[in-house]
């Protein structure tokens, strides 16, 4: 790994397409490597960058201590996820409904894919959930049955979707689905972000960002895709 951003590098190409995880088959130990597959505003590299290397978030002033890995990704890339994203709870960092997963809704959803470390997952999970990073995790259950509980917070359930080049795919989100959330519209702040992590790993224009955020379960009702558009061009996206 090095320390380049992976932004421009993995910017896809006019009509690539998405990679879609393959099945893990089996696997007794949390390998060396995952791909972290991200969706809500960890999509934005710049975003992922401060639960890499640490630093204050420029949105609030929240402060992130980093991992004791620090090194940046040495790939991303988009990635579709079987499921759904919705909104709900209440971000403490952006105010509003915050980014979730629900894994048994049919479709498929966008996602950014990062090639990460092991170690570097586990201290992003701890970030998640305003902890510390200092220790490793075991994944064998999520790799095993593609699902592991780590606690009760609202980040601290593990999926798995599959494999890409052998590598597993894995992501964090509640342990509830859609149908028992408290769903919760996001802030505009948060969706520029979403906005601009699906432009640099998708290649979407603001306005099939602005049309599928905006009909997502806890923000539909709340915002048109003609109003989250203009949000979207009013200002740049904080991180």
């Amino acid at each position: 790994m090095d320390d380049r951003p992976p932004q421009d590098a993995d910017r896809p190409a006019p009509g690539r397409a998405p990679f879609r995880p393959e099945p893990l088959g089996s696997r007794a130990a949390t390998p060396s490597h995952v791909w972290y597959a991200a969706y809500g505003s960890n999509m934005h590299a710049a975003r992922l960058a401060l639960y890499l290397r640490g630093g204050r978030a420029p949105n609030g002033g929240h402060v992130y201590p980093g991992c004791r890995d620090k090194r940046l990704p040495e790939r991303s890339l988009p990635v579709l996820l079987p499921g759904t994203l919705y909104f709900a709870l209440t971000s403490h960092v952006w105010g509003g409904g915050m980014a979730f997963h629900d894994t048994a809704q049919a479709g498929r959803m966008p996602a950014r894919a990062y090639l990460l470390t092991a170690g570097q997952f586990a201290d992003l999970a701890a970030q998640e959930m305003h902890r510390e990073p200092y220790a490793d995790l075991d994944l064998s259950t999520a790799l095993a049955t593609g699902r592991q509980r780590l606690g009760p917070g609202r980040y601290e359930t593990v999926v798995c979707a599959g494999a890409i080049d052998g590598i597993p795919v894995l992501g964090f989100t509640a342990p509830w689905g859609l149908r028992d959330a408290e769903l919760n519209a996001p802030s505009t702040a948060y969706l520029r972000v979403l906005a601009a992590g699906l432009a640099e790993s998708h290649g979407w224009s603001a306005e099939r960002a602005a049309g599928y955020l905006a009909g997502r379960p806890g923000a539909g009702g709340h915002l048109t895709p003609q109003r989250l558009l203009a949000a979207l061009r009013d200002a740049p996206a904080d991180r």
